[in-house]
């Protein structure tokens, strides 16, 4: 079938971009992680409160995701349970775009 070009990584609440670089099988892809990084025109706004403070605008956070040619190639396996995941149980959802999110408030 065909395949979604982009894996985010899901930890917690904050979410990495890989792209798919080789569809090995219907189960198995190779993805490699891309560079993010933020949009310089994106600035944090805290306010007190939380442990420390709390970031109201994350929310409207850009990045700027390019190849990282530099990043080993993993390979990531349908599971039943786990939906797509790594070696390591770490889950990932394929998308048609890449995504990034960093919060700032965990």
């Amino acid at each position: 079938g065909d395949f979604m070009k982009y894996a985010m990584h899901i930890a917690y609440s904050d979410i990495n971009p890989y792209e798919v670089i080789r569809v090995v099988s219907e189960k198995c892809i190779e993805i490699r992680k891309m560079k993010g990084e933020k949009n310089p025109d994106f600035k944090p706004e805290f306010v007190a409160g939380g442990f420390s403070a709390v970031c109201i605008n994350q929310g409207d956070q850009e990045w700027i995701i390019t190849s990282d040619e530099s990043a080993p190639v993993i390979r990531i396996r349908a599971n039943k349970k786990l939906g797509w995941a790594d070696k390591y149980g770490q889950k990932f959802v394929l998308r048609d775009k890449p995504v990034k999110y960093y919060d700032y408030n965990f």
